[in-house]
């Protein structure tokens, strides 16, 4: 009988023991994982680029870049106009969409109420739009004519000075995305305008 509560006593302290390692372990696992940093979410639910906290104008078109606010970057009428405008095109193609069409009448309207004000126009092709043979024969031919596209759009539709506008185009020179997929290939298919007053 002694034996046996000897042993009973033994089999306790041992659980009790075990026990006791389990709760350490488990408690260095605690401690452990508190210490892992945190991700804080930041919100843009319109995709301009600036969070919802601080976004005043909720909302911002895809194409229009926006100011520090949010807000699309057309300055006060008292400092003169800055306008940015961006527009996006189908694989080999020069054509402008209706979207980018109405976008681009906002942008003359400015244009005519600020009569000094010149735009510089920038396009650019993707990787895939761009042939080793058209690099040599015709380097650039795609964007340039995109280019065009938005020069001859804004003094055919808005009767903008020709001499107020200048091109550029930059073939596949200058991405501003990945061309390692379809999407950032079809964000490098685009124009960039930037409109202001010297």
């Amino acid at each position: 009988m002694k034996t046996q509560l000897g042993n009973a006593f033994l089999i306790l302290v041992s659980a009790l023991a075990l026990s006791a390692c389990q709760t350490s372990v488990s408690q260095n696992e605690a401690t452990q994982t508190t210490d892992l940093p945190v991700a804080k979410v930041i919100l843009d639910s319109d995709g301009d680029g600036v969070p919802d906290d601080i976004d005043e104008c909720p909302g911002t078109p895809i194409n229009i870049v926006p100011d520090e606010q949010g807000c699309p970057s057309y300055s006060d009428d008292n400092l003169g106009v800055k306008i940015e405008y961006r527009a996006f095109f189908a694989k080999g193609s020069s054509e402008l969409s209706k979207e980018y069409q109405l976008e681009l009448d906002k942008v003359a309207q400015k244009l005519q109420e600020y009569n000094t004000a010149t735009m510089r126009i920038e396009a650019h092709a993707s990787t895939d739009e761009v042939s080793a043979v058209d690099a040599v024969l015709q380097p650039n031919a795609l964007s340039r004519n995109r280019a065009l596209i938005v020069k001859n759009y804004l003094i055919m539709q808005h009767q903008i000075d020709p001499n107020r506008l200048s091109t550029a185009s930059y073939g596949a020179q200058r991405p501003i995305a990945s061309s390692d997929t379809e999407e950032g290939r079809s964000m490098n298919r685009r124009v960039y305008g930037l409109a202001q007053e010297p």
